[in-house]
């Protein structure tokens, strides 16, 4: 009998949404780096296991927001718990229960809402250190179930996986068995340079950036052409992208087109042109784009 369920990936920023979701899925669907609110998008991942079709939400980090980009982020996170039959809460189990963390169980506690938690990264901590944080974790009400596990090495994923799938409602797949993504290849593409710039510069360039996949050509000999633009804030970070004599946009373009490639099982032209556009993070094209609501 096949079975089909949706499940939402939720917890603060950096707690490792993405590096489960990927684990769970067996591919990259999602980017990863080091820097918090690296997710902005709504990005689904599907996981087969036996009979069971599991589609997994990974939302953006939830924090305190301060811009539109950060509202419309939380708020693409919250809906996509809200539109899933289970939510998994992830938690960083060496930061433990920080604002954040209870900020978000404050929310599923006025949504009356309730969650198995996941306490993440559990390599390397002390076992009473740990049982002390599932018990305040498990007082709070809001949890039906923990898992320990860490997204990154794969402990204790399956174990979940095959909890999740026994969960998962009876009813037809939504997707082919054989797709891992419903992300679309022209927005993995922009999603691909996008962690490359997080990673080479992300110190120089906090969050001042966003990748548009503006032209997607097939070629005859079965190659494909990507024109990408890079948008910036301000001059000086247009700069910074570029390099000297344009060798960082060199390095980025390298890194992303054998990504590309890799991911896309073919040859990639990679042109990629960086633009200052002072107000992306405005610009209501550009929500569109990332899958969000434009938020006032």
């Amino acid at each position: 009998m096949e079975r089909c369920g949706f499940v939402a990936l939720i917890g603060a920023p950096n707690a490792g949404k993405s590096t489960l979701l990927n684990s769970l899925v067996g591919a990259k669907v999602a980017i990863v780096t080091h820097k918090v609110q690296t997710t902005r998008t709504r990005i689904t991942g599907i996981a087969m296991h036996g009979k069971t079709q599991l589609i997994f939400i990974d939302t953006p980090g939830i924090f305190e927001p301060k811009r539109r980009l950060d509202r419309a982020m939380v708020s693409a996170a919250w809906k996509g718990s809200e539109d899933a039959e289970t939510t998994v809460f992830l938690v960083d189990s060496k930061r433990g229960v920080t604002d954040e963390v209870e900020h978000i169980i404050d929310g599923l506690k006025n949504a009356k809402r309730k969650a198995i938690l996941a306490l993440n990264k559990i390599d390397g901590l002390r076992r009473d250190t740990l049982l002390a944080l599932t018990q305040k974790l498990n007082e709070t009400g809001v949890f039906t179930d923990i898992f320990m596990i860490s997204a990154l090495n794969g402990d204790g994923v399956t174990d979940l996986k095959a909890f999740l799938s026994a969960k998962a409602p009876s009813g037809p797949w939504m997707y082919p068995d054989d797709q891992i993504s419903d992300i679309t290849m022209r927005v993995l593409a922009a999603e691909i340079t996008r962690e490359k710039v997080y990673l080479r510069l992300h110190d120089e360039l906090p969050y001042a950036t966003t990748v548009e996949t503006e032209k997607w050509e097939e070629r005859a000999d079965g190659s494909v052409r990507i024109e990408q633009v890079i948008h910036v804030e301000r001059e000086t970070q247009k700069g910074i992208v570029i390099g000297k004599a344009g060798s960082m946009l060199k390095t980025l373009g390298k890194m992303a087109r054998e990504e590309m490639e890799q991911e896309f099982d073919r040859r990639v032209h990679l042109f990629l042109h960086v633009r200052t556009t002072e107000r992306w993070a405005d610009d209501r094209t550009m929500y569109k784009d990332m899958g969000l609501d434009f938020v006032d």
